[in-house]
């Protein structure tokens, strides 16, 4: 009986919690000082992931946004045996296989083993820029929901040390702390690391989709070295 009586206060207590306005601020508040202490690193790892993702978005669209035409200009200086031309067209053109094929082109004359390394070894300078910094955003979108596991092992814990300090009768208000820290981290983790791993892996698709413009453009460039095609 006893049992039952228990078990309808602290169900009548969570629907008092769930029913009441609580603000965001009295939200973490509640959780007390540790759950303070966890949303503040998880909304940390929000802003930077955000950040990351922004800043590489504009920077990898940047970079995509480079004349259709280019290639082909570049191969009319080169038939016409106007390297420094093309050199100053690749120099005006702010894009990575711009930078790649001006490399290529400040080595004409020498074997086409030699071009192809000085590219390559380009190329992967210019994914590296791609690709600076978006590992934090895979990090984040691991960490945070461990970091909000976290809060809700704690939260837990809380919650059975009041229930061993408490002689007799247990009070569900007691329990309620730590039964808030770990929903509110737990959520909270799942709120950070979802993002984040959605941001991840678009941004992981669009600098395969740069990569692959890069491949192409080379290509064509070394086919143009390889096999010239007079006018």
């Amino acid at each position: 009986m006893q049992q039952i009586q228990d078990s309808l206060a602290l169900a009548e207590n969570m629907k008092e919690i769930m029913t009441k306005e609580v603000s965001i601020y009295d939200m973490i508040v509640s959780g007390g000082a540790f759950g303070i202490i966890i949303m503040a690193v998880l909304f940390i790892l929000f802003i930077i992931a955000i950040y990351i993702f922004i800043e590489r978005y504009l920077t990898i669209k940047r970079s995509s946004q480079t004349d259709e035409n280019f290639i082909h200009h570049i191969r009319d200086f080169v038939y016409d045996n106007k390297i420094e031309s093309a050199v100053e067209l690749c120099r005006r053109t702010n894009s990575p296989e711009a930078r790649m094929i001006q490399k290529g082109l400040q080595r004409i004359g020498r074997p086409l083993k030699e071009i192809s390394d000085a590219i390559e070894n380009t190329g992967r300078l210019e994914v590296y820029k791609l690709e600076r910094n978006i590992n934090f955003l895979a990090t984040i979108a691991g960490a945070a929901p461990m970091i909000g596991f976290l809060g809700t092992v704690v939260g837990m814990i809380m919650a059975f040390a009041e229930i061993a300090n408490t002689q007799g009768q247990v009070d569900p208000k007691l329990l309620s702390s730590g039964i808030y820290v770990a929903m509110l981290t737990t959520a909270a983790g799942l709120m950070v690391g979802i993002p984040a791993y959605l941001f991840y892996n678009f941004l992981v698709m669009k600098i395969n989709k740069s990569i692959h413009t890069m491949e192409s453009s080379v290509t064509d460039f070394l086919d143009l070295l390889n096999k010239p095609v007079v006018k």
